[in-house]
């Protein structure tokens, strides 16, 4: 506690600074916080959120993400519709996320909690992404395989840190908020240093070049396995695993047979799965040099790297500006907003921007700044949402299990949008009928509109969950293992003020 206070009144000291002096002082400021974060705690606790949220999610999946269009579309030479189809079908790990964390919660191996599911996560992206790397004529079912065992070993590191995240604010409540400052900034600087660089290394090395250096990441999680700093727990009693599992399964059905819980659940699904993903065929015309705008992988890393700008512009201004409004109020104009925006691609799509003469390049990049910004903006009250529809005892593994129906969403969203573009016979050469799926799919995002009475009226401020479980639906030693092991970072870096509450 002596060092959390001397932690506490240090960063107050430095606050005090004038805020007009030269950069050198706020770099030497956030060096000092950074250093503060490192002696209290363990260096290695430090090193391995840096290394997940900045490295691997952050500069990793960016990369990540241009890469596998451009693998998807010069490699295996798919439709457009298909690369969406299989698009979904890489993020299903992040779908069962509940699993991986009562797995690491509950689930020791070798005497440890996390250092095995690092060591596990590491190997498995090694293994999968120099596959794809190094595989000359891999199989397209092959491929989708190793990709989906990337994806999956990302998910197994984001929970796993994320439960080392929850036990360290718990451990050191003072410093919570300065551990989230931490996992936002670190996700958010590799994201755009990831964007910044990916077009520029799938220009020179290849997609398939990008997967080899992707690697890299995966041994670096696998080199936070090693190092990280955790009490060994030998003679764990393995007979209790098989009751806490369906304890905490009694737990959250129980929880989502509330009306209060069971009614924004069903919205925030079909909000998600009506807004059609038909990003494939976009970047395909995109990329086209016939009937499209022709952009070069620098070109389309760089669209990417402005479109988190804007992500990052949608969270500040929820955080400065609307975080205090009403969900429904929030939500209609912000749904309704998205919508509307989707109308940028279709005026690019049809080349009418040309006609009020703006070069494809610029319109572009507004289109993608404003739809960044507005779907964060619609994103926000949803995990704010989340939150406070997790009843005590199983907070961490109930809200992981809402980002969950939430991905079913995406999932559902992204199929749909292939399902769309197929049906349009919308291909890689042909792109006639894109500005129709474009419109239909503008469409589709006004019916959550009607859809809000799901949503109670409260505010983030307000108590929406009354009803606690009983005791007895809960084990309680599985209630402390597994409390908010994954409400750390699904509401990263978004809002830290919300996350604050949780804790």
């Amino acid at each position: 506690m002596v060092e959390e206070e001397k932690l506490k009144v240090s960063v107050e000291d430095l606050e005090e600074d004038d805020p007009q002096k030269e950069s050198g002082v706020s770099i030497g400021r956030a060096l000092y916080w950074f250093k503060l974060l490192v002696s209290e705690m363990h260096w290695s606790f430090v090193f391995g959120v840096v290394i997940v949220y900045g490295i691997s999610q952050g500069l990793g999946g960016a990369l990540n993400r241009v890469s596998t269009k451009y693998y998807m579309k010069d490699v295996q030479k798919v439709q457009p519709s298909e690369a969406q189809v299989y698009s979904g079908i890489t993020s299903i790990p992040w779908m069962v996320k509940p699993v991986w964390g009562l797995l690491t919660d509950l689930v020791p191996i070798l005497g440890y909690h996390r250092r095995p599911y690092f060591v596990f996560a590491g190997l498995l992206g090694v293994i999968s992404l120099l596959s794809l790397a190094l595989h000359e004529k891999l199989h397209l079912l092959l491929a989708i395989l190793l990709l989906t065992a990337g994806s999956a070993s990302v998910a197994i590191a984001d929970v796993t840190i994320d439960a080392c995240v929850a036990q360290n604010s718990n451990i050191h409540p003072t410093l919570a908020a300065d551990l989230q400052s931490l996992c936002a900034l670190s996700s958010s600087v590799g994201a755009l240093l990831g964007f910044s660089i990916s077009g520029i290394l799938v220009h020179l090395i290849g997609s398939k070049g990008v997967y080899g250096l992707l690697a890299i990441p995966g041994g670096l999680v696998f080199l936070v396995g090693i190092l990280l700093n955790e009490p060994h727990m030998p003679d764990f009693n393995y007979r209790q695993v098989n009751e806490k599992f369906v304890g905490a399964g009694k737990a959250m059905w129980t929880t989502l047979k509330i009306p209060n819980v069971w009614r924004p659940c069903l919205y925030m699904y079909l909000s998600l799965a009506l807004c059609l993903d038909i990003n494939e065929g976009l970047f395909y015309w995109y990329t086209d040099s016939k009937n499209g705008p022709k952009f070069s992988q620098e070109n389309v890393g760089f669209i990417f790297s402005i479109g988190s700008v804007g992500s990052l512009l949608g969270a500040l201004l929820y955080q400065y500006v609307f975080k205090d409004h009403q969900f429904r109020d929030l939500l209609f104009w912000t749904q309704l907003i998205f919508s509307l925006s989707g109308m940028l691609d279709f005026l690019l799509v049809l080349r009418l921007n040309l006609k009020f003469g703006i070069p494809d390049y610029f319109f572009i990049v507004i289109d993608e700044s404003v739809h960044q910004l507005v779907n964060r903006l619609k994103w926000m009250p949803l995990l704010v949402l989340s939150s406070k529809l997790c009843p005590r005892g199983i907070e961490g593994t109930f809200f992981a299990l809402l980002m969950s129906i939430d991905n079913v969403g995406l999932l559902s969203a992204s199929w749909g949008g292939g399902f769309l573009l197929h049906i349009l016979k919308v291909t890689r050469t042909k792109f006639a009928n894109l500005w129709l799926a474009i419109l239909i799919r503008n469409l589709l995002r006004l019916i959550p509109l009607f859809m809000l009475f799901l949503v109670p009226r409260g505010d983030p401020n307000s108590s929406i969950l009354l009803t606690e479980l009983p005791s007895s639906e809960v084990d309680n030693e599985t209630s402390e293992e597994a409390d908010n092991i994954e409400l750390v970072s699904l509401v990263n870096g978004m809002n830290i003020d919300n996350q604050k509450e949780v804790f």
